[in-house]
């Protein structure tokens, strides 16, 4: 069966022990590491691993003895409690030992959870979860969490006392920086509000959260493609203090713009081509992106990308060109090039 963005949430904080299995995946590895370590801890208790009720098995190992899974799903434990099976990095190649594994569970044996890579409709791995009648397929998609979850993962790291205009700060936060550095950030305000009464504020949300954020690579490149020159400068400045390196920066250009490009270049037009990324993009994100694409248009992306290569084949060639400095002036080209109408 499938499992609805909306229902997955709940599911995941509350799964049915009585189930065979559970699949989740997304293309963001980080985001499907927190749900499925989420829905085991959620399983089988915080001494579950100790007391040795979960079995992992990588797919690389399963790939050598297709009949792991199945016995790690039939062993039984020296201590009582529910028990996990669980499949890191699934593929459709290992959808058969899945198969069997599902079709032999029986009541009592471990509960198998499958985490894998992004899954197009057609994989059979998705199908098997889906078409199964005691099983669950969940998607995990790259967009940040809802005020909703962002509330429950306070309340599971001990923070209840939070102020409106703190958790509008949360929530902005959310939409900057990856899940795993969120889930930190929360870590870090709960201890850093332990011995206060008061509730949280937005200045304590800024004391915690990654000093990254202040120069996000995201900031420079969406500066550049909104042709906003005078702020490259600046940004550059604290990038570099922060030791983002030349090389790193280029090819998080580069990727922006092919974004860009392959948006722009659809037959259906920019707006059916963010329609077609992979991942998906959503919310403010998709409508900065389309607006991107839209000014810049084809011939001009494709101009860009020329302009990134060359920088990329400078960097690493053997010239003595200060590399940063190259790249700024790379940047800079870029903003003027989509400043122009």
């Amino acid at each position: 069966m499938k499992l609805s963005p909306r229902d997955a949430t709940g599911y995941f904080a509350k799964p049915d022990p009585k189930r065979t299995g559970l699949l989740i995946y997304g293309a963001d590895a980080m985001r499907v590491a927190l749900k499925r370590q989420e829905v085991i801890l959620a399983l089988i208790g915080p001494t579950g691993d100790d007391e040795m009720r979960l079995s992992r098995i990588p797919a690389s190992d399963m790939r050598k003895d297709p009949a792991m899974l199945l016995d790690a799903v039939k062993s039984q434990s020296f201590f009582p409690g529910a028990r996990v099976a669980f499949v890191e990095g699934c593929t459709d190649a290992l959808v058969k030992p899945v198969a069997a594994a599902l079709a032999e569970w029986q009541p009592g044996d471990a509960q198998v959870i499958v985490t894998a890579g992004q899954l197009k409709a057609t994989s059979a791995l998705r199908k098997l979860f889906e078409g199964h009648g005691n099983a669950y397929a969940a998607g995990i998609y790259d967009d940040p969490p809802s005020r909703a979850e962002i509330e429950a993962d306070l309340v599971k790291v001990g923070l209840t006392r939070v102020s409106p205009d703190a958790m509008e700060a949360l929530t902005a936060l959310s939409k900057e920086i990856g899940p795993g550095d969120f889930r930190q950030t929360m870590e870090k305000l709960a201890l850093y509000m332990l011995s206060s009464s008061e509730p949280a504020t937005p200045l304590d949300v800024a004391a915690c959260a990654p000093s990254s954020t202040e120069a996000a690579l995201d900031d420079i490149l969406n500066i550049v493609a909104e042709g906003r020159s005078a702020e490259i400068g600046p940004i550059m400045q604290k990038l570099e203090a922060q030791g983002v390196q030349p090389v790193g920066l280029c090819i998080g250009a580069t990727r922006h713009f092919r974004t860009l490009h392959a948006a722009s270049a659809d037959p259906g037009g920019p707006a059916a081509g963010i329609g077609r990324l992979r991942p998906p993009v959503f919310g403010a994100r998709r409508d900065r992106m389309l607006r991107q694409a839209q000014k810049w248009g084809t011939r001009r992306l494709e101009a860009a990308l020329s302009m990134l290569l060359d920088t990329d084949l400078q960097l690493r060639s053997t010239s003595r060109a200060p590399t940063m400095a190259l790249v700024e002036r790379t940047l800079v080209r870029l903003s003027m090039l989509g400043g122009l109408k």
